[in-house]
């Protein structure tokens, strides 16, 4: 490989990472003033506060002490995250695919599984002050006298995140492992490849299946209603988020509009085999992607309340069926 190769290549997943990272700060505003805004009929904030304004306005607060029996590994969490996404977004890159098994669908699983599992650390780690133990009797807590076990609203987060590990997020995996039963291959290299010499897979009725049960599984992923159980206002508040503060809180908003492009590269290179690279036309379709599950999620999310466990698991088990479905289908093509 020549050295103008390699430099091309440097340059191509640089780039990319660095454009998905300003199109993420975006998303974020453009949800809040063209799609909520609009369905409220309110004016907004403007385009830049949600995804560039606020991390910059919480990078320069003052930090605060988190009440957190490990709280190196909690103030931690956020930037994890924040480097999940980042290696998601690499791996997909077509510059990338040499990598063997780290890009492949197995890897981004992984990476995802990170991600949840993050957020039941958030909640197990933060004890906020919004829930400490008073030095008298917590009588209206219902608690008999100071020793009395009790729970923290960062717990009743951190046990709803689990469950959306247990079961939320099977229909993103198996609309992940839909081009996988079409192509008989795990390597995203194979599946665009195959995409580019017998068409995009959302063509196809596995892979149109398969949109419907990603998009599922993609709000379940960014928490947003009806799937916003985690982090409900009306009893756990901010969730897992509650201590986080000053940069650690700005890297939460960083990664959740990270997280909207990446989502959105990723269904771009699994159902219609156009990866992320800022040196080609296909990163026009990655975009639209993005904005395209930005304004649907935007929508649902206005017009949604948040579901209770009776409504959030037949939901998530018929689209999950869905999804079997679907790879059901692909392995008949």
């Amino acid at each position: 490989m020549s050295y103008i190769t390699i430099l091309y290549s440097i340059l191509a997943v640089i780039g990319t990472l660095v454009l998905g990272l300003i199109i993420g700060t975006l998303l974020p505003g453009i949800e809040r003033k063209y799609i909520q805004a609009r369905i409220q009929q309110r004016i907004g904030p403007p385009v830049t506060s949600p995804g560039i304004m606020a991390p910059i306005k919480f990078f320069f607060k003052e930090n605060i002490a988190p009440n957190s029996p490990v709280p190196g590994l909690y103030k931690s969490l956020p930037i994890i995250c924040f480097i999940v996404v980042l290696l998601i977004l690499l791996v997909l890159t077509p510059q990338m695919y040499f990598l063997g098994g780290l890009a492949s669908v197995i890897a981004i699983i992984g990476f995802l599984k990170v991600e949840e599992v993050a957020y039941v650390l958030m909640g197990s780690l933060s004890k906020s002050v919004m829930s400490l133990g008073l030095p008298f009797p917590d009588i209206v807590r219902g608690a008999i006298h100071p020793d009395s076990e009790r729970s923290h609203i960062e717990d009743l987060s951190s046990s709803r995140a689990f469950r959306l590990i247990a079961f939320g997020s099977f229909p993103i995996y198996l609309a992940i492992f839909i081009p996988v039963a079409i192509t008989g291959s795990i390597f995203l290299g194979d599946i665009v490849a195959y995409q580019q010499l017998h068409g995009p897979f959302i063509l196809t009725l596995a892979g149109a299946i398969g949109a419907i049960v990603f998009f599922v599984g993609y709000m379940i992923l960014l928490n947003e209603y009806p799937f916003a159980i985690m982090k409900t206002k009306a009893d756990v508040i901010e969730g897992p988020y509650m201590e986080y503060a000053s940069k650690y809180r700005s890297f939460v908003y960083l990664t959740r509009g990270f997280l909207i492009f990446t989502l959105g590269a990723l269904f771009s290179v699994l159902f219609i085999g156009i990866p992320p690279s800022i040196f080609s036309l296909g990163i026009l379709v990655n975009i639209a992607v993005a904005l395209i599950f930005l304004v649907l999620m935007g929508i649902l999310s206005a017009f949604s309340p948040v579901f209770t466990y009776k409504q959030f698991y037949p939901v998530v088990i018929s689209v999950s069926l869905l999804g079997v479905l679907a790879i059901v289908v692909g392995l008949l093509l």
